[in-house]
């Protein structure tokens, strides 16, 4: 595999490392072959570990919501901003009107409604900072 060169107390020896399977070597010294445990310290990670919990969804979830009246939920795509809306509560919108306009990702971009109907309520302001899937606009 390897091969090392050392100089110990002036004496010089050939090492090379034959097969290395977890903290055990096989290694070959001045052509006699040994094997050796190897000591390793596991360095401490400056990085942070990231521990998620196990999700779960339970059937349907992960889908648009419906109210009880028909009524459909929309969702942030994306974490955001909230730069504009362009709707109102009672405003009767239309499938692909723009309900409004988040900055995220330094882009701007336009939340369209994908059922039409009537604006049952506004959950959101101008200036508000939204994570994904956060209620926005509930239509009914």
């Amino acid at each position: 595999m390897k091969k090392f060169k050392f100089t110990i107390r002036g004496q010089e020896y050939d090492v090379e490392i034959k097969d290395f399977q977890g903290s055990n070597a096989k290694i070959e010294v001045n052509g006699t072959s040994y094997d050796v445990d190897v000591h390793v310290e596991e360095k401490a990670s400056k990085t942070p570990r990231l521990v998620r919990k196990a999700v779960v969804n339970k059937p349907g979830e992960g889908k648009i919501q419906k109210g009880g009246a028909g009524a459909v939920v929309v969702k942030a795509p994306l974490p955001g901003s909230i730069i504009k809306i362009n709707v109102a509560v009672g405003d009767s919108i239309n499938p692909g009107d723009t309900l409004l306009v988040m900055e995220a990702m330094k882009m701007e971009n336009n939340v369209m409604a994908e059922k039409g109907g009537t604006v049952k309520a506004i959950k959101v302001a101008v200036g508000d900072s939204v994570l994904q899937d956060d209620v926005l606009v509930e239509i009914s």
